[in-house]
């Protein structure tokens, strides 16, 4: 089969790999579209290899069609040859297949497309573990995500909503806050022209005080916020792409209960990921099959494009998801 490969110059091409090897408890994949993520460009950079035993090639998240199940998968799932599907992985998706556990897969929702179906897992896992287990969202409470032009984001604050939370988030620049407006965001700040600091000391005063954060800039400003937090707060790092370090003043922190926690997917157990995608299934896609929660799909391009779709992420330009169909 191929896969798309990472040259010494840090180029990618599409090129034939072994075929996938099945074990015991896998199913064998034929993928029809990959989606693409941060975490593949820290790969492609050699800073964010893949678990042991994962593909040494880039991709979380894929759909396509089971071709072939092992014994032990026949056992203990239900899934069928010929079953769509969506499904999370360690690596290995920007391929023409993948072998992957039986309890990584999940159905493809009721009127989603492939494409968007394969911009779901990865996301909708990342966002549901950060809201809800991370975070303990619940009705009621207000959530600042930052970046809301990603892939991740669009999904968070769509789920968000969907559960009855108040989201505030940034961008950078008028066009991309005019992109995201059909998100439902209740306050959306562009940092080209406002402080967040003073949009969250206004929040706060208001009564609409950040509970929870999902922060993937980092950086100065971040120490800086965490003053107009509500008590109890939950900031939630999950990447630091303004910048590794800030100030923070740790009286704030005790006197105000405030926790900082780092989070990331792919450094879960495989029995945590499994318990989230069920998760999923069971409470998240009756809302994706009524429409209340979606990915938002910035552009589809041929996995043989991978380069220029990857190009997309490294610039920013996207408002949503990007996606490489595979022939």
């Amino acid at each position: 089969m191929k896969a798309i490969l990472v040259n010494d110059d840090k180029s990618l091409r599409w090129d034939n790999v072994p075929n996938p090897i099945l074990g015991n408890d896998d199913c064998l994949i034929k993928i029809e579209a990959a989606a693409l993520n941060r975490a593949d460009l820290m790969q492609r950079e050699g800073d964010y290899p893949p678990p042991p035993g994962c593909p040494e090639w880039m991709g979380l998240e894929i759909a396509g069609t089971i071709v072939e199940i092992a014994d032990g998968a026949k056992e203990k799932s239900n899934w069928k040859i010929g079953d769509k599907i969506c499904a999370l992985l360690g690596g290995g998706g920007y391929a023409e297949y993948a072998n992957i556990k039986y309890d990584m897969l999940m159905p493809v929702p009721k009127n989603c497309t492939m494409a968007e179906a394969a911009a779901m897992p990865e996301a909708f896992a990342t966002a549901y573990l950060n809201l809800f287990i991370e975070g303990g969202a619940k009705t009621g409470d207000t959530l600042l995500i930052t970046g809301g032009n990603s892939g991740l984001s669009s999904v968070a604050i769509r789920m968000a909503k969907a559960f009855g939370l108040r989201v505030i988030t940034t961008v950078r620049g008028q066009a991309k806050a005019d992109a995201i407006k059909g998100l439902g965001t209740d306050v959306v700040v562009d940092t080209t022209k406002e402080s967040l600091v003073d949009v969250l000391k206004t929040q706060l005063d208001e009564g609409h005080g950040v509970d929870i954060a999902i922060d993937c800039l980092g950086g100065d400003i971040m120490g800086k916020c965490l003053h107009y937090l509500n008590r109890g707060a939950r900031w939630i790092m999950i990447a630091a792409l303004a910048g590794q370090k800030t100030e923070i003043d740790l009286k704030n922190i005790y006197v105000r209960n405030v926790r900082i926690i780092g989070s990331t997917l792919r450094s879960r157990a495989p029995e945590m990921k499994a318990q989230i995608l069920a998760d999923l299934v069971q409470k998240v896609w009756p809302k994706v099959e009524s429409g209340e929660v979606k990915p938002t799909i910035y552009k589809v391009l041929p996995i043989t494009e991978a380069e220029a779709a990857q190009d997309i992420l490294y610039k920013g330009q996207n408002v949503g998801k990007v996606v490489l169909t595979v022939n």
